[in-house]
């Protein structure tokens, strides 16, 4: 199954730059960037508190196809 995830329009909602999401996660600009690739697949904790920085649930940020 191929993963999808939501992160790029969330961001886009929140004006929130790939920057400042990576700061408030403590990770990389190159990880949130990778992610919105779907090159790299968030751990649960780093799932779950971007689910909180967009108040949202995880299921609405990743979905499997």
């Amino acid at each position: 199954p191929q993963m999808n995830n939501t992160i790029r329009v969330k961001r886009a909602e929140h004006t929130i730059t790939q920057d400042q999401l990576a700061l408030q996660l403590g990770v990389s600009r190159q990880t949130i960037n990778a992610i919105e690739n779907n090159k790299y697949f968030p751990s649960l904790e780093l799932a779950l508190r971007m689910a909180q920085i967009f108040s949202c649930t995880v299921d609405e940020l990743f979905s499997l196809d």
